[in-house]
């Protein structure tokens, strides 16, 4: 009998495979996202990150983020740098029926700190460099799109605009990326 039940399960699995899929953003899930990308205007960015889901499938996130622009001047570029960090809640207002794509819509409280040339003032040239160091903070909107590689893996791909008061050089700034996130329960 068991035989016969376990041979039914397994034709019923392979006959009808639209219907058999993972579990996906389920409460209490949690991950952890390694992300890269560019910021607009000859800057990159790396960060980490840990998710938790919630009951009605959404998520918050809680990470890190090193941002580093370099600006020029005459033959040479003058990096700014920023070390964030950020708390935020993502609304997942998209998916599609299979749960292997699911469109989010985050806002994060973002607090850090910036340093414009490692806080080296004199350029080789003489000039000095008048921005100073200063701590961020503000807020950061993302759009970012998650597509299940496999049931613990997720490829990330995100748009983000970052809104940080203290900074000298610029308050607004721009990324794009992409990470994968990889299912830790």
């Amino acid at each position: 009998m068991k035989k016969a039940i376990l041979f039914i399960i397994i034709a019923m699995c392979i006959a009808v495979p639209d219907f058999v899929s993972a579990q996906r953003y389920l409460p209490g899930m949690r991950g952890i996202q390694v992300t890269a990308g560019l910021a607009v205007k000859d800057g990159f960015h790396s960060g980490i990150a840990f998710s938790t889901y919630t009951k009605r499938a959404d998520r918050w996130v809680f990470g890190a983020e090193y941002l580093e622009k370099r600006h020029p001047y005459k033959e040479i570029t003058i990096p700014q740098s920023q070390f964030t960090v950020d708390a935020g809640y993502y609304l997942k207002f998209l998916s599609d029926w299979r749960k292997t794509f699911f469109l989010s819509l985050g806002a994060s409280a973002m607090a850090g700190y910036e340093t414009i040339n490692w806080n080296s003032k004199l350029l080789s040239d003489g000039a000095t460099i008048n921005n100073a160091d200063a701590f961020l903070y503000g807020g950061v909107l993302t759009l970012e799109a998650e597509i299940y590689l496999a049931d613990r893996i997720v490829l990330l791909l995100n748009t983000r605009e970052r809104l940080l008061a203290g900074s000298s050089v610029g308050k607004f700034q721009t990324q794009a990326g992409l990470g994968i996130k990889f299912i830790i329960n």
